[in-house]
């Protein structure tokens, strides 16, 4: 199981390959040579390759996003928490992490996504559940969900 917190906490110091080795030979538990092999693949994947020699902390907040996302996959996960990983980030810089979560969906890697913003959300998923005070109020295609008077109650209040 990988997961990309809502907050990324790169290791500053390191590079952002480095960063991505961490998961890949501890995580992951792979050799040196494998490690990176899967790392470079995992840049690739994640649009970070061009990075891969600079400093994670001089990265910009979607790059951070981006390798937040890297270091979790590349610990190989079956199973993939993002936890708000659009917050913060313009529309323009979504569309672009939506693109790469679509393609790392087709991975066959179950991904469980946690996000406020919706329109970002709904680009992605099959499937939305939505919560009011810990409780699930709704659960289904997201065109559905999103149409249920009891998540519009809850999200927007009552119509006048």
């Amino acid at each position: 199981m990988g997961r990309a917190f809502q907050i990324p906490r790169p290791f500053g110091g390191m590079t952002v390959l480095e960063n991505v080795l961490v998961g890949a030979a501890y995580g992951a538990g792979l050799s040196r040579a494998a490690a990176y092999e899967r790392s470079v693949e995992v840049l690739d994947r994640c649009g970070l390759v061009e990075h891969a020699n600079r400093r994670a902390d001089s990265l910009g907040l979607l790059h951070r996003k981006r390798l937040e996302l890297a270091r979790s996959l590349a610990t190989d996960p079956r199973v993939l928490l993002l936890d708000e990983i659009g917050a913060g980030l313009t529309d323009a810089e979504a569309a672009e992490l939506v693109t790469t979560i679509r393609e790392l969906h087709k991975l066959d890697i179950a991904i469980v996504w946690i996000e406020h913003i919706v329109h970002v959300l709904v680009q992605v998923v099959e499937r939305l559940v939505c919560m009011d005070a810990g409780r699930v109020i709704a659960d289904g295609p997201p065109s559905t969900v999103l149409r249920d008077a009891v998540v519009v109650d809850a999200y927007l209040g009552k119509a006048l």
